[in-house]
């Protein structure tokens, strides 16, 4: 029996372990949070952090492990990589994971490779970033580099808030970097899903829509994805075409990806981001409700050095998305401590797939900023597109969240 080690144990990442389980692997799971609900599932748990390269490289030793896996964790992909290349298990090349891992070493490598890129400069001090900002028309967005799910990010509209902005971005900011962006107005909706390739062929994507809520105090924060894909399609074709010679370019091998495209103005395709790690937001599960592909298999396969039966692909990277389906962010208005949750009975029993959420009555939550706010993710479907935006658009309408 292979044994793997899967980096964390949040409520996301129990998929993976569950998964890496009925494949038949001997699942052990690190990370510094013993508490944490995917530790159950596992064989062993080690209380090791997942961003501590050496003490996971000594344990992963230690253990003599067949593969690494980083499931939905940008903090811990780079980390993977590190290990699995000293140790010569399969793997992405860690200097390229390390690249899509870090905003600003990512933009840098899109502007020399000549990818359609928002301009973008990274800095390490507010007085560098000042010394720059003529060269910046507002808005601008300023960001940790190495933080994800719109944590730590700011709109600036005023150059006299940078340093306020620079202040929360390092905040966030493990490497105690932050990158200031150019705005890009975008044309449609953000593009936003998962990919796969395999020996560095893009061999699957599934990208769809993300919805905003503009209510909130970030209102470039997503709150979900929906699916099918709603703008022409020659947005994807373009992206796809820049998929592939990025993942050739950086020398990746078989990996999930998380991306983030946009549409600007100029009707140019650009690519924010494409994180080397499965989508954190139920991504791969709504996938699979709406293709039949599961990803986290191949997740598995890849990280064990296993093959992966692609024939159901039938040769292509896309596949028909049947109906109509959405993840979505349970949210509260509101900072206090958590009382509970209640959904509209019919929005329940006609869209509810799934919840997913351990909240505890008495827990404290907070206003909705980002998705380090998010109390709980939904996986729901629709019986056609316009029922699908109608819901989304009033979906608060169906959620009670109750806090004292």
């Amino acid at each position: 029996m292979k044994k793997l080690l899967l980096l964390g144990g949040s409520l996301y990442q129990t998929f993976a372990i569950k998964e890496a389980k009925r494949l038949g692997y001997y699942v052990i799971t690190a990370d510094y949070l013993p508490k944490n609900p995917g530790h159950k599932f596992a064989y062993e748990y080690h209380n090791v952090s997942t961003i501590d390269k050496e003490a996971v490289l000594a344990l992963a030793q230690e253990l003599k492990i067949d593969g690494i896996v980083a499931y939905a964790s940008d903090p811990a992909a780079p980390t993977a990589a590190y290990v699995a290349e000293k140790m010569g298990l399969p793997t992405s090349p860690y200097k390229s994971v390390e690249i899509l891992s870090n905003k600003d070493l990512f933009r840098t490598y899109l502007q020399e490779h000549g990818f359609n890129c928002p301009k973008a400069m990274g800095f390490v001090k507010y007085e560098d970033a000042l010394a720059h900002k003529d060269e910046f028309t507002l808005p601008v967005m300023v960001k940790p580099v190495d933080s994800s799910g719109s944590k730590g990010i700011t709109k600036l509209t005023d150059w006299s808030k940078l340093q306020e902005a620079v202040d929360e971005a390092l905040s966030y900011s493990r490497g105690k970097r932050f990158l200031i962006e150019e705005f890009i107005v975008k044309k449609g909706h953000q593009i936003s899903g998962d990919a796969f390739s395999v020996n560095g062929k893009l061999v699957f994507h599934c990208l769809g829509n993300e919805f905003y809520d503009p209510s909130c105090d970030k209102d470039f924060a997503p709150l979900g994805e929906c699916w099918p894909f709603q703008m022409d399609h020659k947005y994807i074709e373009d992206l796809e075409e820049q998929l592939q010679r990025l993942i050739s370019s950086l020398g990746m091998k078989s990996n999930a990806y998380n991306v983030e495209a946009i549409v600007g103005k100029d009707d140019k395709v650009y690519l924010l981001e494409l994180g080397a790690r499965s989508g954190g937001s139920l991504i791969p599960q709504v996938v699979e409700h709406a293709t039949g592909i599961n990803m986290v298999t191949w997740v598995i396969q890849a990280a064990a050095g296993d093959s992966i039966d692609l024939s159901v692909l039938q040769g292509r990277t896309e596949m028909p998305v049947k109906g109509c389906w959405s993840n979505y962010m349970v949210h509260s208005d509101k900072t206090g401590y958590f009382k509970g949750i209640a959904f509209e009975e019919q929005f329940e029993k006609e869209h509810v797939v799934d919840f997913v959420n351990d909240l505890h009555v008495g827990d404290v939550i907070h206003r909705f900023r980002d998705a380090q706010d998010c109390i709980g993710e939904l996986i729901l479907k629709y019986a056609d597109m316009n029922e699908m935006f109608d819901v989304i658009k009033n979906i608060e309408k169906f959620i009670q969240v109750e806090v004292q």
